[in-house]
C-alpha cells in the first residue's frame, strides 16, 4: 500500500512524539529529553529516551528506536498502513484512498468482514451465557472459580444446543452463506447449514491487538472432541497465535508462563499472573516460539504434570531453545495443572514454584532417569552413558563443562569421572574424530570469521551515521574524506545520501528520513535502528575521539577494499592503491 511522502510527513509532524508515547509510557523530563520504562522489554530503571528535538525515541537497554509511526507499529503490532491511519485519525488528517488490485481489495474486504462476524458472534455467545438457556455454561464457569469480571474480560460465552442457532442469527444480520462459510463458524452441507459450535462454552481467541480472530469451545457433558477450535481462516492461524497474549504482552515480568489450555491461562491471569499464555489446541510450533521471542527472553513451562504434559514439555524445550529463549519447567505436583494448583495452594505458593522452576536441560535429565532402575549397577551405568551423550549436545566447551558440573552435583557422581566419560564418548569410533571435526568445521569457522568482519564493517557504518545525526558539527570533519559511496551496504548507502544531502542543506531530520522507506517495513525498522547505534553514551573524552577517527578509517578502508575487487581496469586499480596508501597517513581531527 503506497502513500505519498508528503502525506506521511504531514501525519508524522502533526503527531508530536512526546504526546504520542505519553499515552503509553509514563515519561519524565531530564534535560532536553524525556525518559521512562521501555515498553518493549522488561526493566526496572528507565532507559527509554524520547527526543522532542529529533522527534525520535530510543531505548539504551534493548536498542528499540524510531519515530512516532515506528512506535505505534511496534507497540500495537500494526503494519505501516495501520499505524499511519491510527495517527492520521488521531491528528485529524484525512488519508487519500489507497490503490489496490481487485484481488487485494477483495481479500482485504473478506478479512474485515470476517473480523466483524467474529465480533458479532463473540457478543452473541456472551449474551447467550447470561440467558436462561446458557445457565449450564454459566454454572460451569462459576464452578471453575471464575469471577464475573474475568468472564467479561475474556468475553466468555455459550453456544446453544440448537445446531443452527448462530447461523440463523448471523443471517438475520445480513451476512451471506459464502462469507459465513469463510468465517469458519458455519459448515455448509447439502442438507443445510450448521453451526461449527453448539452446546459448548466459548472462548474467543484474540490476536495481540484484542481483535477476535477465532474461537475455542468446550463441550458441555459428553461429546467429542472435548475442545474444538475454529478452522484456519483468512484471519486465524492457530500456529501463529497464543491465547492470552493480548494481555500477557503488557506484563512487566521478565518471563512468560506457557500453559496447555484456555482455563489455565484464565485461572493464572485471574490470580494475578497476567504473563500467562497457551498454544491453541496444538503442540508448540516454531512460529509460536518466534512470537514469544518478540516479548520475552525466558519462558517457564507450566504444562500439566501428567504423561501428556511431560511429553509436551520435552517437545517444546528444543523449539524454544532454537528460538533463543531460555526455558525452565515448573513443578506442579501434587496437582495436575495451574488451575488446580492455585485453587488448592493459592497464588503465593505458585509464585514460590516459579522461583524454584527447574532448568530445562536438568528437567530432561530427570525425565530420562525415570527410564532406569538406578539401584541396578548395569542400568545406572547405562543412564550415565545416556547423560554423557546428551551433554555432547552442547557444542561450546564452557557451556558443556558448566552442565557437567551441574549434573555431577545433582546425581552425586564425581565431576572428573563424568567429564572423562563425556570426552571419551565424543572421541569413540563411530563418532567423528576431533581432527576430523576440526577439518569439517574449518569452512564454518572461516564463514564465521568473514561474518564477524562484515558485521564489524556494518557496525562502523551504523555508528558513523548515528554520529552524523547526533553531532552535526562532525560532518565538516569527514567532508572530502568520505562520501555516500563509502557506505557500501545498499541500505546504508541510500541512508547516507539522505544524511549527507541534509547536512549540505543545513538541516538533517532523521524522523523525516525514515519516511523514504515507508514502502518496505523491514527497511523502515532497520533505518530507525541506524540512527541509534552506540559505542558510548557520549563522545567527550580522548578515547572516544580516537574511536571516531578509527571508525572513519575503517569505513574508508572497507570501501576501498570493496572497490579494488570490482576494479574494471589497471588504471582504476592503481588509483585505488594510491588512495589506500594515502589512507594510512590520514589524520582526522575532532575539533
Amino acid at each position: 500500500m503506497y502513500y505519498p511522502e508528503e502525506i506521511v510527513e504531514e501525519v508524522r509532524t502533526r503527531n508530536d512524539i512526546v504526546d504520542v508515547i505519553s499515552g503509553y509510557v509514563k515519561l519524565q523530563k531530564k534535560g532536553s529529553n524525556y525518559f521512562g520504562l521501555c515498553p518493549f522489554h522488561n526493566e526496572k530503571s528507565p532507559s527509554f529516551s524520547v527526543s522532542p528535538q529529533k522527534q525520535m525515541y530510543y531505548c539504551f537497554g534493548c536498542g528499540a528506536g524510531g519515530n512516532a509511526i515506528t512506535f505505534v507499529m511496534e507497540y500495537e503490532s500494526f503494519t505501516f498502513p495501520e499505524a499511519l491511519k491510527f495517527l492520521a485519525d488521531r491528528a485529524g488528517v484525512r488519508l487519500p484512498e489507497a490503490e489496490y488490485s481487485r484481488e487485494e481489495r477483495e481479500k482485504a474486504d473478506r478479512r474485515l468482514e470476517i473480523l466483524k462476524i467474529n465480533k458479532v458472534a463473540a457478543n452473541y455467545f456472551y449474551y447467550q451465557l447470561h440467558q436462561p438457556q446458557g445457565r449450564y455454561g454459566y454454572e460451569y464457569f462459576k464452578k471453575r472459580g471464575l469471577t464475573e469480571e474475568t468472564v467479561r474480560r475474556f468475553g466468555l460465552g455459550y453456544a446453544n444446543k440448537t445446531s443452527n442457532d448462530l447461523y440463523q442469527y448471523l443471517k438475520s444480520k445480513g451476512y451471506g452463506d459464502a462469507i459465513l462459510k469463510d468465517s469458519g463458524l458455519v459448515t455448509m452441507e447439502e442438507r443445510g447449514a450448521y453451526d461449527k459450535f453448539w452446546n459448548r462454552v466459548m472462548f474467543p481467541i484474540m490476536d495481540v491487538n484484542s481483535k477476535v480472530v477465532g474461537f475455542g469451545g468446550r463441550v458441555m457433558g459428553e461429546g467429542e472432541p472435548k475442545y474444538l477450535n475454529s478452522p484456519e481462516t483468512l484471519v486465524f492461524d492457530k500456529s501463529r497465535n497464543l491465547y492470552g497474549l493480548n494481555y500477557a504482552r503488557t506484563s512487566r515480568e521478565k518471563y512468560m508462563l506457557l500453559c496447555e489450555g484456555y482455563m489455565d491461562v484464565i485461572a493464572l491471569q485471574q490470580a494475578g499472573f497476567v504473563n500467562a499464555v497457551a498454544s491453541l489446541g496444538t503442540a508448540l510450533t516454531a512460529q509460536h516460539a518466534v512470537l514469544l521471542k518478540r516479548y520475552t527472553e525466558q519462558v517457564i513451562l507450566t504444562y500439566d504434570s501428567d504423561g501428556a504434559g511431560v511429553k509436551a514439555a520435552l517437545r517444546a524445550i528444543p523449539i524454544l531453545k532454537e528460538a533463543g529463549i531460555s526455558t525452565k519447567v515448573l513443578n506442579m505436583k501434587p496437582y495436575k495443572d495451574p488451575d488446580e494448583f492455585i485453587k488448592n495452594l493459592g497464588a503465593k505458593a505458585f509464585s514460590q514454584r516459579i522461583e524454584e522452576a527447574q532448568n530445562s536441560f536438568l528437567y530432561e535429565i530427570e525425565v530420562l532417569k525415570r527410564e532406569y532402575q538406578l539401584e541396578d549397577p548395569e542400568q545406572k551405568t547405562r543412564f550415565y552413558h545416556k547423560v554423557a551423550q546428551k551433554l555432547l549436545e552442547f557444542e561450546e566447551e564452557l557451556e558443556r563443562d558448566n552442565y557437567i558440573q551441574a549434573v555431577a552435583r545433582e546425581y552425586m557422581v564425581p565431576y572428573e569421572h563424568l567429564r572423562r566419560l563425556v570426552n571419551r564418548l565424543g572421541s569413540m569410533p563411530g563418532a567423528v574424530s576431533k581432527s576430523a571435526q576440526d577439518r569439517q568445521r574449518e569452512p564454518v569457522r572461516e564463514a564465521e570469521r568473514k561474518k564477524e568482519k562484515d558485521d564489524g564493517n556494518r557496525r562502523a557504518q551504523r555508528l558513523l551515521l548515528t554520529w552524523l545525526i547526533e553531532r552535526p558539527e562532525l560532518f565538516a570533519r569527514i567532508e572530502g574524506i568520505l562520501t555516500p559511496e563509502d557506505f557500501v551496504e545498499p541500505l546504508y548507502h541510500q541512508t547516507a545520501e539522505l544524511v549527507f544531502a541534509g547536512h549540505r542543506q543545513g538541516k538533517v531530520n532523521p524522523a523525516e528520513i525514515l519516511n523514504y522507506f515507508i514502502n518496505d517495513e523491514e527497511q523502515y525498522r532497520e533505518v530507525a535502528a541506524l540512527f541509534h547505534a552506540r559505542l558510548e553514551e557520549s563522545l567527550n573524552n580522548e578515547e572516544q575521539k580516537k574511536a571516531f577517527s578509527d571508525i572513519v578509517y575503517r569505513v574508508k578502508k572497507n570501501s576501498l577494499e570493496q572497490a579494488s575487487q570490482k576494479a574494471a581496469d589497471i588504471g582504476e586499480l592503481q588509483r585505488i592503491i594510491r588512495e589506500q596508501a594515502a589512507l594510512k597517513k590520514l589524520s582526522i581531527t575532532w575539533e
